[in-house]
């Protein structure tokens, strides 16, 4: 167990302080830890930071300790199955099972997915919601070692850490569970089993079941390289769709004149998308894959696809890059004289941000601290961060560090989330914990490694920890729900929120192993 460390604070220097200062060492996280983040300009008072953690806060800590466990064994079970999404039957029973036998009730297949599930326990306000993933990525099956090693070639992988977000989410639920019953508080804790986030978009059928429209508040996580409050700042808004171009199919040496290529028309459209960029805002992201080319160079191809996905910071903007994106796929199909058909995949919207959540979240954080690897973790650590690309900024040791507070977002590119649609329904915060090696990228075998082994459940369950004791605030401080519900209706005035999936359309079950 790590240990917190405490000093006395004079008027001295904070860099004579962090020279002369000798730790003594006590039960929880580390204290050195909150001087860094000062020291990296965090803007939490430094009286905030040198605090005790309360009575309340270290009996919910202590309540994830205990639990941690069978948490870590699910976790490691889920990275084993890695199950892509909506495919993810094992991932999810297994989840299911071990809440009820919490004591939770669970209600599954909801929102007519099958992996889909809620499971509350507790009756009346307030209702508190925490989220869960579960699914894998494609190719990025790996063993838990320091090499790239696949388990199986070619096979699915935890390489955004799922397994851990599932089970970490889960271990924070049945801890702040503990906490109510033992204390006799009122309120419910719900636990969202939300299939396919990759691209699945499966939180926006759930929305729209109406599965959220009780819900008070709503805490998430994400596995990452650090350990940050997740405001939204560099979460984007995204839009996929796979473009089928049909044309006529004819010899494409003895008879080219009376074909009709659908590929051309596939070409010609990620040509204008190319020529797009240059007229898009910088923030703007754009990528695609060709999914379907043709069967063979001698036939003219008479059906091509396109998987694009478009992102933007905003999703009023990423709008309006839509449509021009969908006049260059028509464009193209009239000037090859072939037709197109676009389907909508998913769509996320970004992310609204919570300021009162956020500063609560953020003080919890700084209290609790950051991960101190063990001797083998460290190992592991230094192998594999030599193995990272090249250009990386990150350092090792700043897993032990809490990031200083992004308040607002600003433009940039990141990743995209259907928790953003979550957040345009109910205030919603979240956190990453450093369950990777610092500087590793999302979406790796590099990701897929750590998540299996030690360093990935221990940055779990801090996660867990500080989603436990935001939660524990949250059923206890109600001047705290209230201005978090008066910051999202201020964020919300004149905003109404639509996803881009069409209304009626069903989830795609078979998105990960369909061309449709």
């Amino acid at each position: 167990m790590t240990g917190v460390y405490h000093c006395r604070v004079t008027s001295s220097s904070l860099h004579s302080l962090l020279d002369t200062y000798r730790p003594r060492r006590v039960p929880y996280p580390n204290m050195r830890s909150k001087l860094a983040v000062l020291v990296l300009g965090a803007a939490a008072p430094f009286a905030a930071l040198a605090a005790d953690i309360s009575a309340a806060h270290s009996e919910v800590i202590q309540l994830v300790e205990t639990n941690a466990a069978a948490y870590r064994d699910v976790s490691r079970k889920v990275w084993e199955f890695a199950e892509m999404g909506y495919q993810e039957k094992k991932s999810s029973a297994l989840l299911q099972e071990t809440l009820a036998v919490a004591g939770f009730d669970v209600k599954a297949g909801v929102a007519e997915i099958p992996t889909a599930f809620v499971a509350s326990w507790g009756q009346g306000k307030p209702v508190i919601g925490i989220l869960g993933e579960f699914d894998s990525l494609p190719g990025l099956s790996q063993d838990a070692v320091p090499e790239r090693k696949p388990v199986t070639a070619g096979a699915p992988g935890h390489g955004c850490g799922h397994n851990l977000l599932g089970a970490g989410g889960a271990l924070a639920a049945v801890s702040i569970k503990d906490y109510l019953a033992a204390h006799h508080l009122p309120g419910t804790v719900r636990y969202y089993g939300t299939p396919a986030e990759e691209g699945g978009s499966g939180k926006v059928y759930m929305v729209r079941a109406g599965l959220f429209s009780d819900v008070d508040a709503v805490l998430h996580w994400h596995p990452g390289d650090s350990n940050t409050v997740t405001t939204g700042a560099g979460m984007l808004a995204v839009i996929t769709a796979k473009f089928e171009f049909h044309g006529l199919a004819s010899h494409a040496a003895a008879a080219p004149e009376k074909g009709r290529s659908a590929l051309d028309g596939l070409m010609l459209m990620a040509n204008a998308v190319e020529f797009l960029r240059e007229h898009v805002p910088s923030a703007t992201r754009m990528h695609y894959i060709v999914t379907k080319g043709g069967a063979a160079p001698n036939i003219v191809p008479d059906d091509a696809e396109l998987f694009l996905y478009a992102r933007h910071p905003s999703m009023t903007v990423l709008s309006g890059i839509w449509e021009r994106i969908l006049k260059c796929a028509n464009g193209a199909a009239m000037a090859t004289e072939t037709t197109v058909e676009c389907r909508i995949v998913s769509s996320d919207a970004n992310i609204v941000n919570n300021a009162p959540l956020g500063e609560r979240a953020y003080r919890n954080f700084t209290e609790i601290g950051g991960l101190t690897y063990t001797p083998a973790e460290q190992t592991f650590a230094e192998k594999l961060f030599a193995l990272l690309p090249t250009g990386t900024t990150a350092k090792l040791g700043t897993e032990r560090l809490v990031q200083p507070l992004d308040r607002e977002r600003g433009e940039g590119g990141g990743a995209s989330t259907d928790v953003g649609d979550v957040s345009w329904n109910v205030p919603t915060i979240g956190i990453t914990a450093a369950t990777w090696v610092p500087g590793t990228p999302a979406h790796t075998w590099y990701a897929t490694a750590a998540s299996g082994m030690a360093i990935g459940q221990d940055g779990m369950v801090l996660a867990a920890k500080v989603l436990a004791v935001t939660a524990q605030d949250l059923f206890t401080d109600p001047a705290l729900l209230a201005a978090a519900k008066a910051d999202f209706a201020k964020r919300m005035e004149g905003v109404r929120y639509e996803s881009k999936i069409p209304v009626g359309q069903k989830p795609p079950l078979d998105y990960r192993n369909s061309s449709r």
